[in-house]
């Protein structure tokens, strides 16, 4: 299975450098098409546009998620039953599905589509990625604790702050990389919600693969690779070294 899933990433990663722009037979050695993935500026404009939409989307979805955890958690009202079954059908709807209703609901609003549409689409379906995360870490969490910070003289938002935030920063983590994952990869929600002007990475990369499959798709995909690997092994030394840190007397 693991053969299965990695052959054709290393396929893929010995023919970024190959000399064909075919990309069918190997015929020779070269580093060009990393070079034509810097020169090109409409990629590099796409792929500012995609860390910047993925920052901002994963900020508004771990502000949003993590504050509605906590509402469903700590308050009980009428609706909150069906509160949290409509928070977790952007999971399950199909992307296409998603993508036709946000660019119907744009256009009976009369809001144009651009940057912002993007943003407010991939909101949508990441924060509830958030809250559930944050939700399942919050059924675990003993309440004794905030009793114990509003015993000691804190407010509810210091206790909140102070107290709960701390407890759920993993889960908090865990739900911002998932939905900065989300974001830079979605590709349905963006076709149906992007502007020519506001096109993400995964766009043009669609675009480009619709023409050809260049070494260059190839090269770039390469770069997405190493990129991922080194954020995980910096992930694993920064964990433990903390492990470390925390097992010392």
């Amino acid at each position: 299975m693991l053969a299965f899933l990695w052959g054709p990433i290393v396929v893929l990663a010995v023919y970024s450098f190959n000399t064909s722009r075919l990309n069918i037979l190997w015929e020779g050695f070269t580093l060009r098409w990393y070079g034509e993935v810097w020169d090109n500026a409409p990629l590099m404009e796409a792929a500012r546009t995609s860390l910047i939409v993925a920052t901002i989307t994963t900020v508004l979805s771990v502000l949003l998620g993590t504050a509605g955890a906590w509402l469903l958690h700590r308050y009980r009202f009428r609706g909150a039953g069906a509160l949290r079954t409509l928070v977790g059908v952007p999971v399950m709807m199909p992307e296409i599905v998603m993508g036709v209703s946000l660019l119907v609901l744009f256009a009976a609003v009369a809001v144009p589509l651009g940057f912002a549409t993007v943003v407010i689409a991939h909101v949508t379906f990441c924060f509830p990625f958030v809250l559930l995360a944050v939700q399942a870490r919050l059924a675990g969490l003993d309440p004794a604790l905030e009793e114990a910070a509003l015993d000691l003289g804190a407010t509810p938002l210091r206790a909140f702050w102070l107290v709960i935030v701390p407890c759920l920063r993993p889960a908090i983590t865990a739900g911002a990389l998932l939905a900065f994952t989300l974001s830079m990869d979605e590709v349905i929600v963006t076709y149906f919600t992007a502007s020519p002007e506001a096109a993400t990475l995964p766009l043009r990369i669609f675009g480009l693969a619709k023409v050809g499959l260049s070494p260059m798709l190839n090269a770039l995909s390469v770069l997405f690779i190493v990129a991922t690997v080194a954020v995980v092994l910096i992930t694993e030394r920064l964990q433990k070294s903390s492990r470390s840190l925390s097992s010392r007397p």
